[in-house]
């Protein structure tokens, strides 16, 4: 990563890479749970398992339902928990043994499931990784107050993720050389993975890193049904909101596809994971260059040109056929050299958004935030494997058909080419201009800590 601003290291108190580093630890398995549920739950359950398509989409998307119950819950409580170790270390320790249990009834089911089984495990995994990962990155986004230190601690950690990816990726490419190309194979390695690896990381996360006090301000506090109207009031969080569901169902809908295009249309699913590693690969080695751009044009406009830099490159998509893997192969790299930038960019404006909240109400409410927008990224998800399954489905793409008509194999390829660009074309407006840059931002904290001192 990039030297920290001497500016933004003042203003915020430098954090040491170190810090930064083990803070982000958990990631490295955390992270990995993020690809099955798009790139391996509906090729596996709707191809191995048997299970029809749009019903495998329909069960993903209706298991998200729960956390618009749950994570506001959770948000809000863990900005309110005192303890002994912290407000946010506590929701780790419980989330990490839900995530272990979740996932092997998910990854490793019997030999006959239905759809109902399929929704109540990836229900019960949501709700785990809820409790676990929202206070986790609460917890980051106050490690540090500074406008770009705040990007590198994203970065770090998304990092660390793209880190994890990269070699669950590697092992399941090593066992594709070996000859265990079985769904079931991959999706009982994946479990192991995150089983053995979880537990260790989390520990000496929650031992080394400091969590800091929560910031309390002089003045008028707001509460109760005030405090919910200054949310909705919000417009950074508001159009930051709208701009995350849009990526995150552009980037959902091929990712649910990516096996099923190397498997149906190009006729080599033996490379699938050997592709989507070295679209990480990609992906962690631009991530310097994306922070750079970030600090000369602002987080806002780096993450719109991020996204843009993936609807770009998928636009040829369509025109990929049978055997065209060296072709198909460029495409994806190139496009996933921006995966990781879109994730830590994002949480960052979030943290900075969350400052103007803290000064509007008096309260430090990071959990809250965080949870509306793992309900925004959860609803993105749910939405965009429900676009990436159904709509093929409508135009006549049956995954376990004998064969293919050339239509539907043209739906297929279009909607995974040309509708995520258009989807997220959409988030332009919202962040080009955003309301909140570096300027905006320091002189947010200077009131922050003028009122803190008073």
């Amino acid at each position: 990563m990039t030297s920290p601003d001497p500016v933004d290291s003042a203003a915020a108190g430098l954090l040491s890479r170190k810090t930064m580093a083990l803070y982000a630890l958990p990631h490295l398995t955390d992270a990995v749970m993020t690809l099955p549920m798009a790139l391996f739950i509906p090729a596996f359950y709707a191809g191995e398992m048997g299970l029809p398509l749009a019903g495998v989409g329909a069960m993903i998307s209706v298991s998200r339902i729960f956390d618009v119950l749950t994570d506001p819950v959770i948000g809000t409580i863990s900005d309110r928990w005192h303890s002994r170790w912290g407000r946010r270390k506590p929701w780790l320790a419980v989330g990490t043994p839900l995530i272990m249990f979740a996932t092997w009834m998910l990854f490793v089911p019997p030999k006959e499931v239905s759809l109902l089984y399929l929704m109540a495990w990836a229900s019960l995994l949501s709700i785990g990784y809820s409790i676990f990962d929202l206070p986790y990155k609460a917890w980051g986004a106050e490690l540090a107050t500074g406008y770009r230190e705040r990007s590198r601690i994203a970065a770090w950690r998304e990092g660390f993720g793209a880190a994890g990816q990269f070699l669950f990726l590697a092992v399941l490419a090593a066992m594709g050389l070996a000859g265990h190309t079985g769904g079931s194979d991959e999706m009982r390695a994946i479990a192991l993975m995150v089983i053995l690896s979880l537990p260790p990381l989390v520990a000496v996360t929650l031992w080394r890193v400091p969590e800091p006090p929560p910031e309390k301000l002089t003045g008028e506090i707001l509460i109760g049904r005030s405090a919910l109207i200054s949310v909705c009031q919000n417009r950074a969080f508001l159009r930051t909101v709208i701009a995350i569901v849009l990526f995150g169902a552009g980037l959902m809908i091929q990712a649910s596809l990516h096996k099923l295009v190397l498997k149906h249309v190009i006729g080599r699913p033996e490379l699938f994971a050997p592709l989507i590693l070295g679209e990480t690969l990609a992906s962690l080695v631009a991530m310097p260059l994306w922070l750079r751009l970030s600090d000369r044009i602002g987080k806002h406009r780096a993450v719109t040109l991020a996204a843009l830099w993936v609807g770009f490159w998928s636009l040829p998509l369509p025109w990929v056929g049978a055997g065209d893997i060296v072709f198909y192969g460029t495409l994806i790299v190139l496009r996933g050299s921006s995966f990781a930038t879109i994730f830590f960019l994002s949480n960052s404006i979030a943290a900075d958004v969350i400052d103007q909240d803290t000064l509007d109400t008096g309260k430090q409410r990071t959990g809250l935030f965080f949870a509306l927008w793992g309900m925004a990224i959860k609803l993105a998800v749910a939405l965009g494997v429900m676009m990436g399954t159904g709509f093929p489905a409508l135009f006549g793409f049956i995954p376990n058909a004998a064969s293919h008509s050339p239509a539907s194999i043209s739906a297929l390829m279009h909607i995974y080419g040309w509708l995520p660009g258009l989807i997220m074309l959409l988030a332009f407006p919202l962040l080009w201009n955003f309301p909140i840059d570096e300027v905006r931002h320091r002189e947010l904290r200077a009131r922050i800590e003028e009122r803190r001192s008073s």
